[in-house]
């Protein structure tokens, strides 16, 4: 009977010292996925409060076309609409987790764990959709319904480090068509040429290719506004530095909501944003700023 390569002699003769290096990497990679998918398991379904898509929905280009002729505030109020019946693709309810950290002086780092869409909120179904932007009013009571929170800067420069597709930022010409569903959705089918032409596959945490509306303690001395930040360039400076110079009931094609589950893991255990944000410690690891002394959902004091 001919040995099998399998069996133990054939086996020790056959194993090089290379072959043994790759098998011992095997194990310990095989290893890290089991420990990864025993604490991923142990996190509960951050997305559970997200209603269900009815196979009947629009999809983003039926959106678009029905809201072509609405003025911003019925699109808006057509939005909101959308999302709280669960209109938004299935991927993005596959949260992703990042991690942000903060080394204290003369201490151990502490560390945590977020946990964000892939995506910035779309409308529409899997295989078409539109990324929508839309004012703070609108964001906030999606974030509400939804049981999420904007991002910090901090969080937005994590998820732009720690992506697996970055896109070229592509500015349309500025002027009052800015605010049109027609420059949504050309700005919107240039993210897609983009996204194909680069080989992003869907549900790939991606970034660069809009400007983050964040929670920031500016809000505190300028109410009734709208923060916005991001638009990454590689590792130089992002297009847009914090801003609060609109209105909250103002949105452009440039803007996108990403969204950012309302608890984290941090020093091993779930714990709310909201409470980690008002620490004036923890608060380093998700924020730049010190402890945010406004919502994490709403923006207001």
């Amino acid at each position: 009977m001919v040995s099998s390569i399998f069996s133990g002699a054939c086996l020790k003769r056959n194993l090089t010292r290379r072959d043994g290096i790759k098998l011992a990497c095997a194990a310990l990679w095989t290893g890290y996925l089991h420990a990864k998918e025993s604490a991923t398991a142990q996190v509960p379904d951050m997305a559970r409060s997200v209603p269900t898509r009815s196979p009947q929905a629009l999809t983003g280009s039926q959106f678009a076309e029905s809201v072509s002729n609405m003025d911003r505030q019925q699109r808006e109020t057509a939005i909101l609409g959308q999302l709280l019946q669960g209109n938004l693709p299935s991927f993005l309810r596959r949260l992703v987790p990042v991690k942000l950290s903060y080394g204290r002086p003369g201490g151990k780092s502490l560390t945590a764990t977020i946990f964000v869409m892939p995506e910035y909120l779309a409308i529409g179904s899997d295989s078409d959709f539109l990324r929508i932007p839309m004012n703070l009013h609108t964001a906030t009571a999606v974030l509400d319904r939804f049981g999420f929170v904007l991002p910090t800067r901090k969080i937005v420069d994590a998820i732009y480090e720690q992506s697996t597709g970055h896109f070229t930022p592509q500015p349309l010409p500025p002027g009052p068509q800015m605010t049109s569903t027609k420059y949504y959705q050309t700005h919107d089918a240039m993210i897609d040429r983009q996204s194909q032409g680069r080989g992003f596959p869907l549900g790939a945490l991606v970034s660069g290719h809009k400007k983050d509306v964040v929670i920031t303690n500016r809000l505190r001395w300028k109410p009734g506004r709208i923060a916005i930040y991001g638009w990454h360039r590689g590792t130089g400076a992002p297009i847009q530095p914090l801003s609060t110079v609109h209105g909250a009931g103002y949105a452009d094609y440039s803007h996108g909501i990403r969204l950012v589950a309302k608890m984290a893991m941090i020093e091993g255990r779930l714990q709310s944003i909201y409470d980690i944000l008002h620490d004036s410690v923890l608060a380093k690891v998700l924020s730049d700023e010190g402890a945010i002394r406004v919502s994490p959902a709403y923006g207001n004091a």
